[in-house]
């Protein structure tokens, strides 16, 4: 059994490639190598989509929850790979089902993302994701990426 890491955003910063607007994990809470994930994402104001989603009640877009998601579960495939994003090592967003939204998220919530590696085979990286704000699931939903390049291949 691996002992949990934590990751601040400079640390995220080293394991997505994504950058402002669209890097979407503000902090690792916890990750176990080859098994799960728990990370934060803060929702404030501030957010580019909010002045157009929607002016008079904000919402966070239910694609930019699933994208966190995603990003959070390469964080995952990154750590457990033991590579870093470079020109030719990326994780892709491949594939989502059962995909579903139970309430909406607004400025002032807190997502904790979570994620859980179910299986990798022939490159595709399958994990169980799930979004929280409290002790409440807002979304959820089956991911797949996939590596870029054959570097990324699991240790």
């Amino acid at each position: 059994m691996n002992d949990p890491i934590t990751l601040d955003i400079n640390a995220i910063l080293r394991q997505l490639p994504h950058r402002y607007p669209f890097l979407l994990v503000d902090r690792v809470l916890e990750c176990h190598k080859g098994q799960s994930i728990r990370a934060l994402k803060n929702v404030t104001y501030n957010e580019p989509f909010f002045p157009g989603h929607f002016p008079q009640r904000p919402v966070m877009p239910g694609v930019l929850i699933i994208e966190a998601l995603a990003q959070t579960a390469g964080i995952l495939a990154f750590v457990t790979a033991g590579v870093f994003p470079d020109d030719n090592t990326r994780f892709y967003f491949v594939g989502i089902d059962e995909a579903r939204f139970r309430r909406p998220v607004e400025p002032g919530d807190q997502l904790i993302l979570t994620a859980t590696l179910q299986r990798q085979m022939r490159g595709i990286w399958k994990f169980g994701a799930v979004a929280l704000v409290g002790d409440t699931e807002v979304a959820s939903a089956s991911l797949m990426v996939a590596p870029e390049s054959g570097k990324a291949a699991a240790s």
